[in-house]
């Protein structure tokens, strides 16, 4: 069903317009409706009234917050998995990479979808910045292994020549590559102080965008597992593990030319992630 469907579409193919039910007789006439004015005026005062003190006491507070960003001083809603939560947004720390997660279960699951937003971006093909990535989301003891195993499997020629790459890793000559994860959602799987286990579900592009690109631009679907540690003050991953899906049914939509993908990598950015 379409959105405009969901709006409710009329019988004769047109949006269903909202209907107004007018006064019977002229409103603006002398009679009844004028002697009723003063009744009404009254009543229209009251709730501009009422509507400036909610929304007084709706700025009130600001020196009452709580020391975790929470304004109420309670605890979190719970009405939905997008609702505010309170807790203030992570800020952009080394390398770019968000940082300064909270300690808890909530600072855990926005470290785990900011790691695999940045372990699955076209920069993890650049040595450098490779290095700067893996230093940065791993936790110490770990990094130094991982950063081995990862620049023998980026350099890799024959891995490289499948996916469209040049043996250093660069798109040929007159196409962009694109290797983007947008994180869907998360879920916890255990919590403790210091150690979090958390599931990141999120689509993935892949590929060369460009006429004469052999490897066009394709959507994946996976789920990361990460295991996460408390380490100097900030969230960090000492293991992962990577499985399909879920996959949803793609619908029949017509595929974008090489030139409006190329033009939505370049023009849109991504996203900092904080639940």
């Amino acid at each position: 069903m379409s959105q405009g469907d969901e709006q409710g579409a009329g019988a004769s193919g047109g949006y269903a317009r909202p209907r107004l039910r007018l006064p019977d007789g002229d409103p603006y006439a002398d009679g009844p409706a004028t002697r009723r004015r003063p009744r009404s005026l009254i009543t229209v005062v009251t709730v501009v009234v009422l509507l400036i003190a909610a929304i007084a006491f709706a700025n009130r507070g600001g020196d009452d917050s709580s020391s975790d960003g929470n304004p109420t001083g309670g605890s979190a809603p719970e009405t939905a998995p997008t609702a505010p939560t309170g807790t203030r947004p992570v800020q952009r720390g080394a390398a770019g990479i968000p940082s300064g997660f909270s300690h808890d279960q909530q600072g855990a699951e926005s470290a785990a979808t900011n790691y695999s937003v940045a372990l699955g971006s076209a920069e993890m093909f650049d040595a450098a910045r490779r290095r700067e990535i893996v230093n940065h989301v791993y936790a110490p003891d770990v990094a130094a292994a991982r950063q081995s195993d990862l620049d023998r499997a980026y350099s890799d020629e024959k891995f490289l020549t499948n996916i469209g790459l040049t043996k250093d890793g660069r798109a040929p000559r007159g196409q962009t590559f694109v290797s983007r994860v947008i994180p869907v959602g998360t879920k916890v799987i255990a919590h403790s102080a210091d150690e979090s286990t958390v599931e990141v579900w999120y689509t993935s592009l892949f590929g060369l965008s460009g006429e004469t690109s052999t490897n066009p631009v394709a959507e994946s679907w996976y789920t990361t597992t990460y295991q996460l540690r408390w380490i100097g003050n900030d969230w960090k991953i000492t293991d992962f593990q990577q499985k399909d899906g879920p996959v949803p049914v793609g619908r029949d939509q017509k595929a974008s030319t090489a030139d409006d993908m190329t033009k939505a990598v370049e023009e849109y950015g991504g996203f900092t992630y904080a639940r």
